[in-house]
């Protein structure tokens, strides 16, 4: 031993040094000796204390370690090209390592995602005194061109229409001029296909896309609920139920309107039934997205999809079969757990986008949901009418953590569908400080709320139509223009919808 140390409570608190050739003379001893206790615990303490070191150091070593492989692997799959690797990023293996850290492929996909949920709001004409109130403003062909959306290499199929003569009156909005559009029907959102090569090469295949309209304001349509199971029907087992508000939202037609004389689920089979045959042979994935009511929409129209096997495609003696994925953006619980197991068994991918502080994830199913641990003994034994369960893997965000945003803002702040897609930008991972990752602009956030702290000197609500939609004429007279009439729905509707029922009826198992 070089050296040996002796620490000494003393008012100094010296530290003394022993050289290790001095000899002690007798009288030294004897009194050195009288401290023997009193240094023996001094040097155990000492002791103990530096294995802690020791011990705390190498797990701190351990822990930087292991952040750099996690980091280093999120590198690396970051690093393959996203046709590459798209299965996983629609969720193949659940998200799986993906999710913290956030892969950035992954948030750049959810933000792409949820920009075209966002586009069923910009488009929509909620205007009560607008004569085309409910309807949409633009017309197909130039949809994503006149929301500055032209590059995204996209082109609408299908606008879908829901029939408001259901029990939902605070989610629909209707024109104060019946000789101008249907009191009947809602602009509900769009079926879009990719059609640019470039676009397609970078995604490694064919995009199927369905986007739901949710809403703007905030629980209103919430407490239009009834919060009553109905059973789906979409196939033979009663158990599997769905709350009725969505369910007749989905399947509600009127035929006295030529809008919603198809309800929605037979427009989006019909079409999708359309497009899956057209494409057939190449690479496709159908992917479905939503916000708030638009997320319910979009995670019950991906199991009917699944349920009528329109994702099976045969292949001579095997089948494929098309990834089905959910971006779900501030959703609410939309079935009993017999739905949700269903929805599990026919690899349905959801992926649900929450902010921790809103309520609509959190209903319906206050009183019983997945997590409750008695939910299953519950639904099976007497079929309990108000269970709900969640589908898929969340992401919760906290709006709290972004310094760009109020803490103390209204509950309506926490459901906006812009201040998630601000959340995912700035999410890394797990106790990851918040930072833009893609540079994205914090304005979007205001642009139907009143969230951004006062010093960003954003105003709140700021997107609105350039004088309401209002034009000047040559003669210098102000006039809200016409828009041209769309067409309802093609003329091959019924038989497309006639063939998925016989094809899903047909016993077409999976090889």
């Amino acid at each position: 031993m070089a050296s040996l140390r002796l620490s000494f409570n003393n008012s100094l608190n010296k530290t003394h040094v022993i050289p290790p050739n001095l000899v002690l003379p007798k009288w030294k001893y004897i009194k050195t000796k009288r401290f023997f206790p009193k240094l023996s615990v001094s040097l155990s303490i000492d002791v103990k204390e530096t294995k802690e070191e020791e011990y705390d150091h190498k797990r701190e070593e351990e822990e930087e370690e292991e952040e750099e492989e996690e980091e280093e692997e999120d590198d690396d799959v970051s690093k393959r090209p996203l046709n590459e690797l798209w299965r996983e990023i629609q969720g193949s293996n659940n998200w799986e390592g993906l999710l913290d850290p956030m892969n950035s492929h992954l948030r750049h996909e959810i933000i792409r995602y949820g920009d075209f949920a966002q586009a069923c709001y910009d488009s929509f004409d909620f205007d009560p005194d607008s004569k085309y109130c409910g309807t949409c403003k633009y017309s197909g062909a130039h949809f994503f061109e006149k929301l500055g959306m032209a590059d995204r290499g996209y082109q609408t199929k299908r606008y879908i229409y829901a029939t408001s003569n259901i029990n939902l009156p605070s989610f629909f909005k209707k024109s104060s001029m019946a000789s101008v559009w249907s009191q009947h029907a809602n602009w509900m959102g769009y079926i879009a296909v990719t059609t640019d090569e470039e676009e397609i090469k970078r995604l490694g295949r064919r995009d199927i896309l369905i986007a739901w309209r949710g809403t703007v304001t905030y629980l209103e349509w919430i407490h239009d609920l009834k919060d009553i199971l109905h059973p789906a029907h979409f196939r033979d087992d009663p158990a599997i139920k769905i709350e009725s508000g969505f369910f007749d939202l989905y399947t509600a037609k009127e035929h006295t309107c030529q809008y919603c004389s198809y309800s929605a689920r037979e427009q989006v089979l019909a079409e999708i039934s359309r497009l899956v045959q057209k494409y057939q042979g190449e690479e496709l994935s159908i992917t479905i997205t939503g916000h708030s009511l638009g997320a319910a929409l979009a995670i019950l129209s991906a199991y009917d999809i699944a349920e009528m096997k329109l994702n099976i495609v045969p292949n001579g003696k095997s089948v494929t079969k098309i990834p089905i994925t959910v971006f779900s953006f501030a959703g609410p619980r939309v079935g009993n757990l017999k739905f949700k197991e269903r929805c599990d068994e026919l690899g349905i991918k959801v992926l649900r986008v929450t902010n921790v502080h809103d309520k609509v994830p959190k209903v319906p199913g206050i009183i019983t949901n997945e997590k409750f641990q008695y939910q299953k003994y519950l639904e099976e034994t007497i079929s309990f009418p108000w269970s709900y369960a969640h589908v898929g893997v969340e992401l919760a965000l906290d709006h709290t953590l972004s310094p760009y945003l109020r803490s103390n803002a209204d509950l309506g702040c926490a459901h906006n569908l812009e201040a998630l897609l601000h959340l995912v930008d700035g999410y890394h991972g797990k106790e990851k400080e918040f930072e833009s990752a893609t540079e994205r602009d914090i304005a979007l956030v205001n642009k139907c709320c009143d969230f951004l702290k006062r010093e960003f000197g954003v105003p709140p609500n700021w997107r609105q139509d350039e004088n309401k939609g209002m034009v000047r004429t040559s003669d210098g007279r102000w006039v809200l223009p016409e828009r041209p009439r769309v067409e309802a729905h093609p003329p091959d509707t019924a038989h497309l919808f006639q063939r998925v029922i016989r094809f899903a009826r047909s016993g077409f198992e999976l090889l």
